[in-house]
């Protein structure tokens, strides 16, 4: 996507808020909000933003209830006309927009869109207390993490993805990824089924050699061997082992351009499998593959999109104890 940050930013959030629609702000808003009292200054309201590297700070009276808020355009106007000094309760805008803790994501980004604003109070309707704050960087944040164990499998998310590239981009972080980087790399032969899982033992001798434990190593080999055997039994085209090791965490991201799966939903059940009865009769294709992935990996996500091929993103946590040499 083109332009700054902030605007891919938007562009994101927006893309993806119908998806996650039922996302409340609860489970989104930042509980660690800090707040100010009316009678303080201006000049206090000034150093505790600085302080705290924020842009703005809601006012709550001695109940904790939300009674204004000041912003960072507030305080440049103090300084420019000289009342810093003067008690927040004087300029502090009353009118606060807020946002109940219970609505849900498609709305609060609607707020974000009207208004213009980078953060907003989050209340409980009956107390009016301020328990949280979110801003978009928050509401990314929880995508993220909803994304972690998600399949996508509907047009709606198609669409996000033809958009957003994910061929260059982590699944599970969303991060630019460096494929170019990759610390172990593999291209799968799809026309020998007899050569399933080469990949893997290649991966799992390379891992071994950086002093990553056992008990990890096995759970990468398990899920990195089921994911190159669809690449070879369903795709029809050759395929990619990619293998990124960080100081806590493995990153495995196997990729084909092959056929897609039609039903990712189905292709989850334990035991169904598309596979034909000559690959079954090798002993591969029990409907065993993506569900064993997911086992083995802390954090797994599977796109694929009808002729388009599959991508699938697997992370491991490094065990306490293993090292990387």
């Amino acid at each position: 996507m083109k332009g700054n940050a902030p605007e891919r930013l938007d562009v994101l959030i927006d893309e993806l808020k119908g998806i996650f629609s039922n996302i409340k702000a609860h489970e989104i808003m930042n509980t660690s909000v800090v707040v100010i009292r009316p009678d303080r200054t201006l000049y206090q309201a000034k150093e505790l933003m600085r302080l705290r590297k924020i842009s703005g700070v809601p006012v709550c009276d001695e109940k904790g209830a939300l009674v204004g808020i000041v912003s960072i355009e507030d305080i440049i106007k103090a300084l420019e006309n000289d009342y810093i000094n003067d008690r927040i309760e004087k300029w502090m805008t009353k009118n606060v927009v807020w946002i109940d803790e219970n609505e849900e994501l498609i709305d609060i980004v609607e707020k974000f869109s009207r208004y213009g604003f980078g953060r907003f109070p989050v209340l409980n309707p009956e107390t009016k207390k301020v328990i949280g704050i979110i801003t978009k960087a928050d509401i990314l944040s929880t995508i993220l993490k909803k994304l972690k164990n998600l399949y996508v499998r509907d047009q709606r998310m198609t669409n996000v993805l033809e958009k957003s590239d994910l061929h260059s981009i982590s699944l599970i972080t969303g991060e630019k990824l460096d494929k170019s980087g990759a610390d172990f790399y593999f291209e799968i032969n799809y026309s020998d089924i007899n050569m399933a899982g080469i990949g893997a033992a290649k991966l799992r001798e390379f891992l071994l050699s950086r002093g990553i434990d056992e008990e990890t190593v096995r759970k990468v080999a398990i899920a990195t061997y089921e994911a190159e055997t669809n690449v070879v039994i369903h795709s029809e085209s050759t395929g990619r082992i990619y293998c990124f090791v960080k100081d806590d965490f493995i990153k495995v991201r196997v990729e084909d351009n092959g056929k897609g799966i039609e039903n990712l939903e189905l292709a989850m059940q334990e035991g169904y499998s598309t596979a034909p009865d000559y690959v079954r009769e090798l002993g591969f294709g029990a409907g065993m593959g993506l569900v064993n992935m997911k086992r083995c990996s802390d954090k797994m996500v599977v796109v694929s999109e009808v002729g388009k091929g599959v991508i699938v993103e697997m992370l491991f946590n490094i065990k306490l104890g293993g090292e990387k040499s």
